[in-house]
């Protein structure tokens, strides 16, 4: 109970230590280097799917407008039915109503 605690360590040789550290610099250059040269290719795509959002929205803005034109013209056309219905049976109760003058008239020889 009475011995000194002990820490054990694992001591790597300096040309490793050394190594990995150099290995992870150029894997640090070579990524800098690939997003430098391919930098433009991204830039260039950036700018087309722009362009081709725009685009799309301008297409959607049209068909939404046209969407409301035909709703606010399925609407008118629902109104003006129901006007022409409602006229169209007036009319029937005015012939039903005339048929019944006309056959309890009767008509001289």
């Amino acid at each position: 109970m009475t011995a000194k605690q002990v820490a054990v360590r694992s001591k790597r040789p300096w040309y490793f230590q050394s190594g990995i550290s150099i290995a992870l610099i150029v894997i640090g250059y070579a990524a800098a280097y690939w997003q430098y040269v391919g930098g433009d290719d991204i830039y260039q795509k950036l700018q087309q799917v722009t362009l081709e959002n725009q685009a799309l929205q301008t297409k959607i803005i049209q068909v939404e407008r046209q969407l409301q034109i035909e709703r606010s013209a399925q609407t008118n056309l629902t109104k003006e039915l129901n006007v022409v219905q409602d006229e169209n049976m007036h009319i029937k109760q005015d012939l039903v109503f005339y048929q019944n003058m006309m056959n309890g008239k009767k008509l001289p020889k």
